[in-house]
């Protein structure tokens, strides 16, 4: 985990007013798998310390990341329903814009109804469904298939 996030751990860095965003301890980076550089922050209803998921921004390029994407997301259950995953990734626009981040891509398994409406209420684009070859399904939790949607994050 990059230095900057030891220093902001547990605080919030990023609020509106529904949901908190601080940064996590969870790293995901992996050179093996092309993730380069990696920013986790845990969801919590605001003002509370309770958890309610994760978001996580990857960055780097590789068959691995093809499939997996950019962005990953989870919500736990009691949450789930109120946006919170939307909202979170709303709340990263700043973030992506001072790194300059232009375009991300976010998969998710075709049934995932929830994750293809967060991504079509972001306003991304469906590139396409495309099946998981067999050695990345470990990457994916064993996926046969992931949705591919390009967000271009708007600039805040």
């Amino acid at each position: 985990m990059p230095a900057f996030f030891h220093l902001f751990s547990r605080r919030t860095m990023y609020s509106d007013g529904i949901i908190d965003l601080s940064a996590s301890s969870r790293d995901e980076t992996d050179e093996k798998c092309g993730i380069v550089d990696c920013y986790a922050f845990d969801i919590h209803p605001a003002g509370s310390r309770r958890y309610a998921g994760y978001i996580s921004i990857r960055l780097g390029e590789s068959p691995e990341l093809y499939y997996l994407g950019h962005v990953g997301y989870r919500v736990e259950e009691m949450y789930r329903g109120d946006h919170f995953a939307l909202r979170a990734c709303r709340l990263l626009e700043s973030f992506l814009a001072g790194m300059r981040i232009r375009s991300l891509v976010i998969t998710n398994d075709p049934d995932n109804i929830a994750s293809r409406k967060t991504c079509e209420a972001l306003g991304c684009t469906l590139e396409r469904t495309t099946p998981v070859p067999q050695a990345y399904r470990y990457i994916v939790s064993g996926s046969t298939a992931k949705c591919r949607y390009l967000w271009l994050p708007e600039r805040k």
